[in-house]
């Protein structure tokens, strides 16, 4: 396979992984959004899931094809997503010598 053309299988499949992170992060702040006392914002979150689920099912297209191109097929759960990371405590600030 020629340069150019690995180069931009290998863009699509990092396209692809930004796109199933951010979807599993949307997805993970609507579960969140669920737990309000306010309806308003337990129906956008309801509404944000279903929306998210959809985006999900084309992922699962893109993840597909770039399997059909490279050989290689990756299914989107298999995608490491980005875990979630709570800050303890903020580190002391450095002096600005």
């Amino acid at each position: 396979m020629e340069s150019k053309e690995q180069q931009l299988m290998e863009l699509l499949g990092l396209t692809a992984r930004t796109l199933t992170h951010l979807t599993a992060s949307m997805t993970s702040m609507s579960f969140e959004l669920l737990r309000s006392d306010d309806e308003v914002t337990r129906a956008a979150g309801k509404r944000m899931i279903d929306r998210m689920a959809t985006i999900s099912g084309e992922l699962d297209q893109h993840w597909r094809v770039i399997g059909e191109l490279t050989g290689v097929h990756v299914a989107q759960e298999e995608i490491e997503t980005v875990s979630e990371i709570q800050l303890q405590a903020l580190p002391p600030a450095m002096p600005l010598n």
